[in-house]
């Protein structure tokens, strides 16, 4: 049992190798000219401005992990979408279940004020 894992043994050798030597190569060989320009820190053409430490609000997190929640929740009605025949009334029921409580976690979210951009 164990012979059959050298394959896998030689490719991670391989692999942390390659890495190892491509970490070498670049420090070794590439140049180093530091100025100004080069050390500033790149925003999207704009010359930065504020301190990178300012906070920002939870209501941010808070909207991208609603976001995500509600996104994967639709993912779900793909597959009983493509086996709603073969499923017949007893999908149908588990569906209508799903969308219930789904619904149920968005009026809460709404009743909490979670939409709100103020």
């Amino acid at each position: 049992m164990p012979e059959d894992y050298l394959p896998i043994l030689a490719m991670v050798v391989v692999v942390i190798g390659f890495a190892a030597a491509a970490l070498v190569v670049s420090a070794i060989t590439g140049p180093r000219k530091p100025n100004p320009a080069k050390l500033s820190p790149y925003e999207s053409g704009m010359p930065p401005f504020g301190s990178a430490r300012r906070r920002i609000s939870i209501r941010y997190y808070l909207t991208a992990v609603l976001f995500i929640l509600f996104d994967i929740e639709i993912v779900f009605f793909y597959p009983w979408a493509v086996l709603f025949r073969q499923l017949g009334l007893f999908g149908l029921i588990e569906m209508a279940i799903f969308v219930a409580i789904l619904l149920v976690g968005y009026v809460y979210v709404w009743r909490k004020g979670g939409f709100d951009w103020d």
